[in-house]
């Protein structure tokens, strides 16, 4: 028993020669989406007190282009890197070609990484600011995580491997079968759906994680602690998921080890270190407001 990739078309609309599709509109809707939550989270004081927080409204306008570019660059540069060199010397206009899907998550984090740092050089931030932006950055991410996932589902694409499972999902449709000349590179086989699985990992688990770090905790008054968890979480459940996700083709001798595995272990480093200099430092709080007794 298996079920069936639901018959959803990749492209939304065609507006002429353009055509919008799912993939494009996930990256726009996690980057909106993301924008709106951080900037519900500056605006809340008590989160920073006795502290503001590292941007003001403006600042943050500026910096979602920043970050923008990051993604979009730094995605599809590790993609052929990391999962498809043959396209620089096959066809290096495809590198461009971003609406047609291949874009790295690693790659993409590398990305916005370098350019929060561009920025905040620009602006001379010191290094508890920078860390709290940081901690902004990673409590919007697994809003795009979810979105991503969902279109790489809709895509068929980063199938998982063959299971048994009652949910195990056939990858081929008749979008698929019409962009693969007949065939499905999945094959005719139940797999996975690991991409609902990140979905639910990345995107929803860590969502929660963060927001109770941020908002119940508010752990913002320990700067960098909130991003360690991002960037330790994901690296985690992505180690853990990649052993349902299909092997990568430059991988396919060491099928227990995988691409998404080996980066995603610095991460899982990076992350357990920035974790433990934020509990070794202490946190900021408000000053005590001083009281006059008075005689009675």
């Amino acid at each position: 028993m298996s079920l069936n990739l639901p018959d959803i078309d990749p492209i939304i609309v065609h507006l002429g020669p353009v055509a919008i599709r799912w993939y494009a509109l996930a990256y726009v809707a996690g980057i909106v989406a993301g924008w709106l939550y951080i900037s519900s989270l500056i605006k809340k004081e008590a989160l920073w007190a006795p502290r503001a927080a590292p941007v003001a409204p403006l600042q943050l306008d500026d910096l979602i282009l920043w970050v923008t570019l990051g993604v979009i660059l730094g995605g599809r540069i590790g993609y052929v890197l990391a999962y498809d060199t043959s396209i620089i010397w096959k066809d290096p206009l495809q590198i461009l070609q971003i609406w047609q899907g291949g874009m790295s998550f690693h790659g993409g984090f590398t990305g916005v990484v370098v350019a929060t740092i561009l920025y905040c050089r620009a602006q001379k931030f010191d290094l508890p600011r920078m860390l709290n932006l940081g901690d902004l950055l990673a409590c919007a991410a697994p809003i795009g995580l979810f979105f991503g996932r969902i279109a790489n589902f809709i895509n068929g694409e980063l199938w998982g491997r063959t299971t048994d499972v009652p949910w195990g999902i056939i990858f081929c449709n008749k979008y698929i079968e019409k962009q693969y000349g007949g065939d499905c590179p999945a094959g005719l086989y139940p797999r996975h759906p690991s991409q609902l699985y990140e979905a639910l990992g990345e995107g929803l688990l860590m969502f929660i994680l963060l927001w109770l770090l941020a908002n119940l905790y508010k752990q913002f008054k320990r700067p960098g602690l909130i991003m360690g968890a991002f960037i330790t979480g994901y690296g985690l459940i992505r180690i853990l998921l990649e052993n349902v996700r299909n092997p990568d083709a430059q991988m396919t001798s060491f099928q227990i080890i995988t691409m998404g595995m080996i980066l995603s272990v610095p991460m899982v480093l990076a992350g357990g270190y920035l974790i433990w200099n934020a509990l070794r430092q202490t946190p900021v709080t408000p000053e005590p407001v001083e009281t006059t007794k008075l005689d009675g």
